[in-house]
C-alpha cells in the first residue's frame, strides 16, 4: 500500500500566499517562499503552488517566485495558474517544479493534457478541478458540475465525466477541490471525493474543508482520497503537519513519517 500523502497548499496573489472562503474573502497570510520552506522541514509529502487569479486575469503564471519557493525545498513541487499551453508548462518545469496543474486551460482545450503528457510524462500533469454541487441533470448527471476561472464561470461539464475523460487523455493525478467546502473547516465533500476516487484509475488528491485532523482521516478512508489538500488548518496553526500524520499512522493510516 502506497503512504498516503500530506500536501501544503499555497494559493498565491500578488507574490502573497492568501486564503479565502469558497473562492472569496481572500486574506493575505505570508511569503510563500518562507511558507513553502517552513512545511518542508515540517515533514509535508509536497507542496501545491496556485497562481489563483492569473487564469481570470489571462496572464502568464509569477514565474520568479515559482523559482524561489523551488530552490528551497526538497519535495514534489506542483504548480498551477495561467498555465495554458506546452511552453507555459516547460517554464514551470525548468523553474523547478516537478508537475504543473492545468485546470481551466484544459477545459477549453483537453489536447493541452495528451500534449503535456507525450512531451512530459503523465506523471507531470496534474488535472486540477474545480467542482461545485448542482441540481443532476441530464448534461450533469453527477450533480457535480466543473467550474472554471477561479470559481466564476460553469461549464456544464459533469465533473465524473470530466475525471474520466482526462484519465483517459493522458492526466497522471487529479487534484479534486469542492468550492463549496472550500476553506470552510467543516470537512471535506466525502461523496464527491469518493465517487471521483472509486471510478478513475489515478490517484486523487482531495482539496477543501479540513478543519481538524478527523477530517484528514476520514476523507484519506471513507473517502478512498491517495492524498490531503491541506490549507487554513495549518496556516492558521490548527496544528501542525507533524501532528497530523502521528494522529494518522496512531489510527493505522500508512503514513511517510520523516523524523
Amino acid at each position: 500500500m502506497l503512504s498516503k500523502r500530506i500536501i501544503p497548499c499555497l494559493d498565491v496573489r500578488e507574490g502573497c500566499t492568501t486564503k479565502g472562503i469558497k473562492f472569496k474573502q481572500n486574506v493575505d497570510i505570508g511569503d510563500p517562499v518562507e511558507m513553502g520552506r517552513y512545511y518542508y522541514e515540517e515533514g509535508a509529502d509536497e507542496i501545491v503552488f496556485y497562481d489563483i487569479t492569473a487564469s481570470n486575469e489571462k496572464r502568464d503564471i509569477m514565474i520568479d517566485v515559482v523559482s524561489r519557493v523551488a530552490g528551497d525545498i526538497f519535495i514534489p513541487f506542483s504548480v498551477g495558474g495561467g498555465i495554458r499551453t506546452l511552453d507555459d508548462m516547460r517554464r514551470v518545469l525548468l523553474a523547478g517544479a516537478e508537475k504543473v496543474s492545468v485546470n481551466s486551460a484544459a477545459i477549453r482545450d483537453p489536447e493541452i493534457i495528451s500534449k503535456g503528457a507525450r512531451a512530459f510524462g503523465s506523471q507531470c500533469i496534474v488535472l486540477g478541478m474545480d467542482v461545485k454541487k448542482v441540481t443532476p441533470s441530464d448534461a450533469v448527471p453527477s450533480g457535480y458540475e466543473m467550474v472554471i476561472n477561479g470559481g466564476r464561470t460553469y461549464t456544464g461539464i459533469d465533473a465524473l465525466k470530466w475525471a474520466q475523460k482526462g484519465e483517459a487523455l493522458g492526466a497522471g493525478e487529479i487534484c479534486l477541490n469542492s468550492i463549496d467546502a472550500d476553506g470552510t473547516l467543516d470537512g471535506y465533500e466525502l461523496t464527491l471525493t469518493a465517487l471521483i476516487s472509486e471510478n478513475v484509475n489515478i490517484p486523487v488528491i482531495a482539496s477543501g474543508g479540513a478543519g481538524n485532523i478527523d477530517h484528514i482521516y476520514q476523507v484519506l478512508t471513507r473517502g478512498r482520497a491517495d492524498a490531503a489538500l491541506v490549507a487554513s488548518i495549518i496556516h492558521y496553526g490548527t496544528c501542525t503537519i507533524r501532528e497530523i500524520k502521528e494522529d494518522l499512522h496512531a489510527r493505522g493510516v500508512k503514513v511517510r513519517m520523516s523524523w
